[in-house]
């Protein structure tokens, strides 16, 4: 063999080398992130103080609605509070589709009984329909709840079998009602796995509109963000829906007020933003 012939083979053998290197690698840190991602357990914490609390993304979902619809309401953060803890017991903040031996036709977040008079069943099961009537129950029958425990307040609007078992989660209730009524800045946080999917910026702002009807979500030209102005409690209140909703939606970072919340770093952090606006942003 020709030492030209033998110059070429260790050329093509090294870049062949390289190659294997180079895909190796790549197949390693690959695998390196699969690995992380099923190392990773979804869940969102809300921190008042020294207490913190654990939910599901979903859970969490369904307490930012509770407390969006006291807002939407023009309620106190107290009634978001009420109508949190009032969940937890009833459904774990979960829209389950049966009752219990008390009462079997018991629906929804806070199984509510269309023989009781809340409303048929379809309409219970519609998370924005029941926490609204909780909440016209709750300023019919207890004007004073601002001044009451919980267990007194949720007691005359459910009439429970367990009346005392609403107090158990008054710490949790006003843990996620602080966050989510925006009275503690970056309070709700959400460790999430990378989006499976694109997100949906426009189902986001119809979920938000159809939860707190004051507010005007504009979704960009490509959906890759929604804007919202706001201000003060209100802009927090709206990015952590947003971080408790980023699962659903597909949300990769939301920020407000110097403060960012980005699915990647599982965390807040300083950010700068729009002065006045909440910004959301989606996976594509």
């Amino acid at each position: 063999m020709s030492r030209k012939a033998r110059r070429r083979r260790r050329t093509v053998g090294v870049l062949l080398l390289c190659v294997a290197v180079v895909a190796g690698g790549s197949w390693a840190a690959t695998r390196f992130i699969d690995s992380s991602e099923i190392m990773v357990r979804e869940h969102c914490t809300a921190i008042v103080g020294t207490d913190s609390f654990t939910l599901a993304p979903d859970q969490a979902a369904n307490a930012a609605l509770i407390s969006a619809v006291s807002m939407d309401r023009g309620l106190p953060a107290r009634a978001a509070s009420i109508g949190i803890a009032t969940a937890v017991q009833e459904s774990r903040l979960r829209n389950i589709d049966y009752g219990d031996q008390a009462g079997p036709d018991s629906r929804g977040l806070f199984q509510q009984r269309p023989s009781q008079g809340w409303g048929s069943e379809e309409q219970i099961m519609d998370p924005v329909y029941a926490a609204n009537r909780f909440y016209q129950e709750l300023e019919l029958l207890v004007p004073d709840f601002e001044d009451l425990d919980v267990t007194v307040a949720a007691q005359t609007v459910q009439r429970s079998a367990f009346p005392e078992a609403y107090a158990d989660h008054e710490p949790e209730g006003r843990a996620y009602a602080s966050a989510l009524t925006g009275h503690s800045p970056a309070g709700l946080n959400c460790v999430l796995k990378s989006a499976p999917e694109p997100g949906d910026a426009h189902a986001l702002a119809a979920a938000l509109q159809n939860q707190l009807s004051s507010v005007q979500p504009e979704v960009s030209d490509d959906a890759r963000t929604v804007t919202i102005s706001a201000s003060g409690t209100r802009g927090w209140a709206l990015v952590q829906w947003a971080v408790a909703n980023a699962q659903q939606f597909g949300v990769t970072a939301a920020s407000f007020g110097g403060q960012g919340w980005v699915r990647a770093d599982r965390g807040w952090a300083p950010a700068t933003g729009s002065e006045g606006a909440v910004t959301v942003t989606f996976a594509r």
